[in-house]
């Protein structure tokens, strides 16, 4: 009986001791995962700090930079005044705009040459056709049917990409049907779809000035020839 007992106290302290080293490394492994959380936070708001000061890197001293967000961070009271780093930051500001509009315009020259090129070949091959505003067109699915008017609303699916063939929108990953008025969309659109039928699918192949110019949008850089695959679903 003796012996019983001894060897269920030692199981019981084993299992205490089991019980304690498991807490242990539970408890190291949720402040490893904290500090790796942590960590990764900061990082990545340095990195988009960075980012956006990329276009004017050569005004700034990283050890100045440091310093001042320590300071900014522990409550220190700045070394400059208010109204003197309200100037500087100002003065920061238009040096960023101009470089990132300089930057811009560089695409913007270097993307319209890529897609005049592409657009005299293309209107070249098989199968393409050109209006007289410069609208290229070839029809993948053909229909006959009804035809949308300018002032009409549409429902279309689509897929968008760029030059370089990466899809910057599509209706089809989305799997729900785009519906819109033709002359609310870019003009490219607005013409290439009413040449349309119902169930018709037709690939449109549009210049810049008929799409987003030299502005772009977030996806779609500066002077971009966009091709779009649409596909007619409905004239409401």
């Amino acid at each position: 009986m003796l012996l019983i007992l001894r060897i269920e106290h030692k199981r019981t302290k084993d299992l205490s001791m089991t019980y304690r080293l498991s807490l242990t490394l539970l408890m190291i492994a949720m402040t490893t995962l904290a500090d790796e959380a942590k960590d990764n936070t900061s990082y990545t708001i340095g990195y988009r700090m960075g980012s956006s000061l990329q276009p004017v890197k050569d005004e700034i001293n990283i050890d100045a930079l440091m310093e001042g967000i320590t300071a900014g961070m522990n409550g220190t009271k700045p070394k400059l005044s208010a109204a003197e780093m309200n100037q500087l930051t100002q003065a920061l500001s238009a040096k960023a705009q101009a470089a990132s509009e300089a930057q811009q315009a560089g695409a913007g020259k270097e993307n319209l040459a890529t897609g005049l090129a592409f657009l005299a070949e293309n209107g070249k091959a098989e199968g393409w056709t050109t209006t007289a505003s410069g609208l290229q067109y070839k029809v993948l699915t053909a229909a006959e049917g009804p035809k949308p008017k300018a002032t009409d609303t549409v429902s279309v699916h689509y897929a968008g990409t760029l030059l370089d063939g990466s899809e910057f929108d599509s209706s089809y990953k989305r799997d729900e049907p785009a519906s819109f008025p033709l002359n609310g969309v870019i003009k490219g659109w607005t013409e290439g779809v009413q040449l349309m039928s119902v169930g018709a699918k037709y690939r449109f192949a549009i210049h810049p000035d008929m799409a987003y110019g030299p502005g772009g949008r977030p996806g779609i850089p500066p002077n971009s020839v966009l091709l779009f695959d649409v596909e007619l679903l409905e004239i409401k």
